[in-house]
């Protein structure tokens, strides 16, 4: 958890904030890429190595990676130009529909871009744009990735999960948000808090409540903000998780037997006890104690 008085102190003058906003919107753009493509490269890369086990041809021999091929119309096959790749600004001007054929281009590529922006400018603003203000950049960005591909896959990319956890255990060698023992002790309660429900769950119903990439998640929330933080991150998560589901099961007829993702709940969660764990805890202890 980032020292107390960071929470209430003056705040980062304004043109930091602008900078991190526009580099939020830039970076938003390449987590579009990010959350389109790790999925494709981990399927692709599953089915050259039961091809190559089988002693088969490999199906996937082009590269393709985050850099290649370059972003193109997935209806017309147009690439995308530089001055259309521009954030949110070439989805207005181009009124979300493809130069070329006119296909509708989602609004959640802009919406992730704008996401992405605020968020970073709430980060400097909030942090500075010294150190931990970088650091907790990262930290949004890993997360705003993983949120939106486990949403759309119920899958957390072990690419992603494991360099937060490292990068919060990294950070926290000289106490940058928590002393290390408590990144430590916040990585492994983290990790076996989940595991533990899991297995819990599937002995009592012989089902698998929740995937192994959520353990790692929360073992990375843990590394960055230490183990006094996951109680407040776990009763978050579940408290929007389930008003979320609640309101799905209502409202879009969702059925109850089709899986929600826990991931995105996790790393608002995170996103919410890195910037207000403290004034919650201490308010969570207030209600507990009264």
């Amino acid at each position: 958890m980032p020292p107390e008085s960071l929470l209430f102190a003056a705040p980062a003058s304004l043109a930091p904030t602008i900078a991190a906003v526009v580099l939020g919107l830039l970076i938003g753009s390449f987590l579009n890429v990010v959350i389109h493509r790790i999925p494709v490269m981990m399927q692709r890369e599953s089915d050259n190595y039961v091809a190559h086990e089988m002693g088969k041809d490999l199906p996937y021999t082009d590269r393709f990676n985050l850099m290649v091929p370059r972003s193109r119309c997935p209806h017309c096959g147009h690439q995308i130009t530089a001055l259309e790749n521009i954030p949110v600004i070439s989805w207005l001007v181009l009124r979300g529909k493809c130069s070329a054929c006119k296909a509708p281009i989602s609004a959640r590529y802009p919406a992730i871009e704008l996401l992405t922006g605020l968020l970073s400018g709430l980060m400097v603003w909030t942090f500075g744009s010294g150190w931990m203000g970088l650091a907790t950049l990262l930290f949004t960005y890993l997360l705003v990735a993983m949120t939106f591909i486990d949403y759309d896959t119920q899958l957390l990319p072990d690419d992603l999960t494991y360099p937060l956890l490292w990068a919060g255990l990294l950070l926290n060698l000289n106490g940058t948000f928590v002393p290390l023992a408590d990144a430590v002790i916040g990585a492994a309660a983290g990790y076996l808090a989940l595991w533990s429900v899991y297995w819990l769950f599937k002995l009592a119903t012989g089902k698998e409540g929740m995937g192994y990439g959520d353990f790692k998640l929360l073992a990375a929330l843990g590394a960055w903000l230490g183990w006094k933080a996951l109680p407040t991150i776990i009763l978050l998560s579940s408290v929007v998780g389930a008003l979320v589901g609640i309101s799905l099961i209502v409202f879009a007829r969702r059925g109850r037997d089709k899986p929600i993702p826990f991931g995105p709940y996790l790393a608002a969660a995170g996103l919410i006890a890195l910037l207000y764990g403290g004034p919650i805890a201490r308010y969570t202890q207030t209600l507990l104690a009264a």
